[in-house]
């Protein structure tokens, strides 16, 4: 395993319950209804895939919501907690290291989960979530936005991309953008500092 993700999936492992109670209440339901309105039937019976899932809060909103949701977390931890609470099957797999069905999902939510991603592993990534989708799949993601800054945050690993540079890496891998905007909502540009934006699998991908 990368020391990248070992570290990182430590951090989490060692603190699933503090971080439960931490975000359960988080509202991204903005970010959830911005997924399933590019869905056929507003995401009503689609497959979608909980791309770090963590403790299951958005696993359980989007099944709620009539989605086919299944999760994916590194953590075991987060794992079992995601499957007591949303009832979901979740798989536990490294980001780094996916093995995912292909062309299994009408829609991808990847909420705070991409930016774990080094850099050096990013297109793989992207290549294994783009094969993941149905053709006209839709990726959703969310990112803490920066300027291209890389690196430790304590036990965790993170990359803080602005909406070029982050567009240029989902162009690569054949996505085509659908739309993006910044959370959190009302508040001045300096101060929003979530960066999300929704993609669509292109038919074939355009080589970088």
């Amino acid at each position: 395993m990368e020391e990248t993700s070992r570290r990182t999936i430590r951090h989490y492992q060692e603190r699933a319950e503090d971080f439960w109670e931490g975000t359960r209440d988080h509202d991204v339901s903005q970010n959830i209804d911005a997924l399933l309105s590019c869905l056929p039937e507003g995401g009503a019976g689609a497959r979608v895939l909980d791309f770090g899932c963590g403790p299951g809060r958005d696993l359980k909103s989007l099944t709620e919501r009539g989605a086919l949701a299944i999760g994916l977390d590194g953590s075991e931890a987060f794992c079992e907690m995601a499957r007591g609470y949303s009832g979901c099957e979740v798989y536990h797999q490294d980001f780094l290291a996916l093995d995912l069905p292909a062309e299994s999902f009408e829609g991808i939510f990847a909420n705070a989960s991409l930016f774990h991603v080094p850099t050096a592993h990013l297109k793989a990534v992207l290549d294994a979530l783009r094969e993941a989708l149905v053709p006209g799949g839709v990726l959703f993601s969310s990112n803490p936005r920066g300027n291209g800054e890389e690196g430790w945050n304590a036990e965790r690993y993170g990359v803080y991309h602005d909406f070029e540079r982050w567009s240029g890496w989902l162009t690569g891998s054949g996505f085509a953008p659908l739309h993006h905007y910044y959370r959190p909502e009302g508040l001045p540009r300096s101060e929003q500092h979530w960066l999300a934006s929704l993609w669509e699998k292109r038919a074939s991908p355009e080589r970088r």
